[in-house]
C-alpha cells in the first residue's frame, strides 16, 4: 500500500484553514501552517506533496513564499495551489506566472477542491516515480552516475557549511573484463548486482551513499567520515567480497573475485570542489590496481 501523500495548508485564517483540513483529513497527511514563516519552516523539514497556500497573508505572502520555495532544491518542483479570496484574472496570472500549480478563490467548493487536489498528487507521484527511475541504475538497483554527481555536490556543500570531513571510496571489481569475456555477460551482470547488494548492507548509516560510478566501478559517499572510518570500512568491504568466495579462475592469482578501493577525504572549503576529491579518490585507486589490486590505497596528505 503506498504511502499517503502529504498536503501542507496555510492560511492566517483559523476558520478557513480549519474547514480546510476538514475537507483533506482522512484521505492525506494534513500539516498547517499561519504564515509564510512557519510554512517554510514546515515544508522545509516535512517535503510536502501539495502546499496549498493563502495569498494574502500579513508579514509574508503567499507570492513571497512561492518564491522562496522556488530557492530549495527539495521544493521547487512541489505543486503549489494558490488560495485567495480574490477572483481577478490579473492575480491569477501573477500566480501561475510564478510557477504556481492552481489557483482556488475563496470560498472553496472543497468537492471540486480534492478532486483538483488529488488530480496535482498523482501527477506529483509520478514525476517523483520518474526523478527516481532517472537516478537509478537499472541494472544493481542502486543510485546512478547521475545520481552519486547530486548527491555528492550536495554532501560538499553541507561539509563546507559544518565543517566536517567528507570521505570518498572508489571501488573497482578487479580484472573484470576477463570474468566477461570468459563467464559470460549474463555472469557478468549477476556478479555486479552482487558487488552492489555486498557494498550497500555494509553502509549502515544513513547518510552513508553507494552508487554504480560506471561499467564494475562503484562509488561510496561517506559524509563526516574521517580516514580512520573510511579505511576501516573500505577494508571491511574487500574482506567481505572475498568471504563470498565468488569464483574467477581467469584472475592473475587469487581464483576469486576481488575489488581494489582508492580512498580520499577532506574538509570541504571554498578554494576546493567536490571535482578535487574525486580526482584524489581516483588517483588513489589507480594506485591500487598498479600495487597488485584487491587492496586498499588512500590518499594520506589530503586527511587534515
Amino acid at each position: 500500500m503506498a504511502e499517503a501523500q502529504t498536503i501542507l495548508i496555510v492560511d492566517d485564517e483559523p476558520f478557513s484553514l480549519k474547514r480546510l483540513h476538514r475537507a483533506f483529513h482522512g484521505h492525506y497527511r494534513v500539516l498547517f501552517a499561519m504564515n509564510g514563516e512557519d510554512a517554510l519552516r514546515i515544508a522545509s523539514r516535512e517535503v510536502p506533496d501539495l502546499i496549498i497556500l493563502d495569498v494574502m497573508m500579513p508579514g509574508m505572502s503567499g507570492y513571497d513564499v512561492l518564491d522562496r520555495l522556488k530557492e530549495d532544491e527539495r521544493l521547487s518542483q512541489t505543486p503549489v495551489v494558490f488560495l485567495t479570496g480574490k477572483d481577478q484574472q490579473a492575480d491569477e496570472k501573477i500566480g501561475l506566472e510564478m510557477g504556481a500549480a492552481d489557483y482556488w478563490a475563496k470560498p472553496v467548493n472543497f468537492d471540486i477542491a480534492r478532486i483538483r487536489a488529488r488530480n496535482h498528487l498523482e501527477l506529483k507521484r509520478h514525476r517523483d516515480t520518474l526523478a527516481q527511475l532517472a537516478l537509478t541504475d537499472g541494472l544493481c538497483g542502486i543510485p546512478n552516475r547521475r545520481g552519486f554527481d547530486g548527491t555528492l555536490e550536495r554532501e560538499w556543500q553541507r561539509g563546507w557549511r559544518t565543517g566536517r570531513m567528507l570521505s570518498l571510496l572508489l571501488i573497482d571489481v578487479d580484472h573484470f573484463k576477463s570474468f566477461n569475456d570468459n563467464y559470460g555477460h549474463p555472469a557478468g551482470d549477476v556478479c555486479l548486482r552482487r558487488v552492489a547488494t555486498l557494498i550497500s548492507r555494509a553502509l549502515n548509516r544513513p547518510g552513508d551513499y553507494v552508487a554504480r560510478y560506471g561499467g564494475e566501478e562503484f562509488a561510496c559517499i561517506l559524509p563526516e567520515t574521517d580516514r580512520a572510518g573510511a579505511h576501516m570500512l573500505a577494508e571491511s568491504l574487500r574482506l567481505a567480497l572475498a568471504e563470498e568466495r565468488i569464483e574467477h579462475r581467469f584472475a592473475p592469482a587469487a581464483g576469486c573475485l576481488t575489488i581494489s578501493v582508492g580512498l580520499a577525504g577532506m574538509i570541504p572549503d571554498r578554494g576546493r570542489a567536490a571535482a578535487d576529491l574525486v580526482e584524489l579518490a581516483d588517483k588513489a585507486l589507480y594506485a591500487a590496481k598498479r600495487n597488485g589490486r584487491d587492496v586498499v590505497v588512500a590518499a594520506p596528505e589530503i586527511f587534515s
